[in-house]
């Protein structure tokens, strides 16, 4: 976050971290066909660091992993993200660190779905119609200072 500009969440709750993915053996196995599943596709999202906040977003309880559904077989995954406060500025920004995590770490088979939880921000509609148009999520990629803003969002942070 830029020095000098208010908070709009300072004091947010902060959640404990869930453990560790255990891999089973057919997991590791490179010859065992493995289905991506929910749990899978939130390990990839849970450590996106919050842009307001030294926090992760599975710290934060931004995203959870119930709030994740994957179909292998029909490549598709959807994210449903919930804001700390109504009013979040920066839950479009999320979003967009959210899809394009999924869309750097996923076979390009996948169609990715991020939108807002139901009734937990007040410009939700605009927010997810704007995560769900493709070529206003390409444009947004294309401008350098938030594709910067993203990369620090999904860069890992050193505990």
């Amino acid at each position: 976050m830029s020095g000098g500009a208010r908070l709009e969440n300072a004091n947010p709750v902060i959640f404990q971290r869930s453990g560790e993915r255990l891999l089973t053996a057919s997991e590791e196995d490179e010859d065992v066909h493995d289905p991506i599943d929910d749990r899978e596709i939130f390990d990839l999202i849970r450590s996106i660091n919050d842009p307001e906040h030294p926090l992760s977003l599975e710290e934060l309880n931004v995203v959870e992993q119930v709030r994740v559904k994957v179909d292998d077989a029909g490549s598709t995954v959807g994210v449903e993200f919930t804001p700390t406060i109504p009013h979040c500025s920066m839950a479009t920004l999320i979003g967009l660190s959210i899809k394009v995590k999924l869309l750097r770490s996923l076979p390009d088979r996948f169609k990715i779905d991020v939108h807002i939880s139901p009734g937990t921000h007040a410009s939700e509609e605009a927010v997810n119609k704007q995560l769900a148009d493709k070529e206003r999520v390409a444009a947004a990629l294309e401008n350098s200072s938030l594709l910067e803003v993203v990369n620090q969002c999904l860069s890992s942070r050193t505990m």
